[in-house]
């Protein structure tokens, strides 16, 4: 029986050829940044024409976006790998360093610098939600210590960035405290920010780690 879901040989090309496109776009973005990206260049390096090479992407939009859903695919592929092996929220964030300097410019495009003129569609806030909803569950497996602050009951009615998740307020708090320090490091760290400081960057993340998990918001 012959499988109706089988590519055919034009559409397996099409899609080698979309492809090294990705490809070539991640070489130039690592070179001049996203905002310089340009699919005519793109075009010349693989002997293409561009009106050619816009059968594949019809604009630079839609190239930067498919990237952006790469992107965000993977970690929240990594982060669902990572929590089904019974990661903590300490395990979720080594999970997230290590992804994020296996590739830095894939961890810019989508928490770096907004590429100017270029606004993502819904579907990648859905993805997006996908990894916070992974850092949602996790925290809310930990034991709640300590009272009630200000913040708690902000948040508690500025819940849109977590996309429906039932998280009390102070769950909502522990991951964004999680998320927005990490970050802060992993940002400064990827951006060389950190060199010739003369310390392991490795060991800061740890000790924001621990000081977080002496906060009772990690472990």
């Amino acid at each position: 029986m012959v499988n109706s879901e089988a590519k055919t040989p034009r559409e397996r090309y099409r899609a080698q050829v979309r492809t090294e496109i990705k490809e070539r776009a991640w070489e130039q973005i690592a070179t001049a940044g996203a905002s310089a990206l340009s699919l005519n260049a793109i075009a010349k390096q693989m002997g293409m024409s561009g009106p050619a090479l816009y059968r594949y992407f019809s604009g630079r939009d839609e190239l930067i976006t498919e990237l952006v859903r790469d992107a965000y695919r993977s970690l929240a592929d990594t982060f669902r790998a990572a929590s089904a092996a019974g990661a903590d929220l300490a395990a979720l964030a080594h999970a997230l360093r290590g992804w994020a300097l296996e590739d830095p410019q894939r961890y810019f495009l989508i928490y770096g610098t907004p590429v100017p003129g270029y606004h993502a569609p819904d579907d990648t806030t859905a993805i997006s939600s996908e990894i916070m909803a992974t850092l949602l569950d996790a925290c809310a497996a930990r034991p709640l210590d300590g009272p009630a602050t200000p913040f708690d009951a902000h948040i508690g009615e500025h819940r849109d960035w977590a996309a429906g998740h039932p998280a009390p307020p102070a769950v909502l708090r522990r991951a964004l405290t999680f998320w927005t320090r990490l970050h802060g490091v992993l940002s400064l760290e990827l951006a060389g920010q950190f060199t010739g400081m003369g310390f392991d960057p490795a060991q800061l993340f740890a000790a924001e780690l621990d000081d977080l998990v002496g906060q009772g918001l990690v472990g």
